[in-house]
């Protein structure tokens, strides 16, 4: 599916709806370990109850996966880390900071880039409502 952009101009392709139920997973077990926890805790135990939900749920992760890069030549195994890849399809980056920042977006695409992948999810924990804290990166 295509849509433009909100100025008209950029056609985006849509992932599909199989990628799509799955962010749709992914986001309700962000509100599950949100409702139990609220914000206001470290991203690292957001993360690891994340970890659980993904297992409780049978959604296939790696979480801290190395993500490599070349550089003049040389490969550099552990020059990122994702905190999660979803189905090896799927970039799950979390955050538990006062605010999302351009940076924060700009490190999720970089990883979309990287890992050759088209969806990704920020998530900010530390919101009063976690609905408020979520973005919904494409890569065209």
């Amino acid at each position: 599916m295509n849509r433009q952009d909100a100025k008209g101009a950029k056609l985006v392709k849509e992932p599909g709806s199989r990628l799509d139920e799955l962010a749709r997973q992914v986001v309700d077990a962000a509100y599950c370990v949100h409702r139990a926890l609220g914000p206001g805790l470290l991203e690292s135990a957001y993360e690891t109850c994340m970890e659980i939900e993904f297992r409780r749920r049978s959604i296939p992760f790696n979480r801290q996966l190395a993500l490599g890069i070349e550089y003049e030549g040389e490969r550099i195994e552990t020059a990122f880390r994702l905190d999660f890849l979803i189905e090896e399809r799927l970039v799950l980056e979390l955050k538990a900071v006062e605010r999302l920042l351009p940076i924060h977006e700009a490190q999720l695409l970089t990883y979309l880039k990287l890992a050759r992948l088209n969806l990704g999810l920020l998530i900010n924990f530390n919101v009063p409502l976690v609905r408020d804290g979520i973005r919904r990166i494409v890569l065209t």
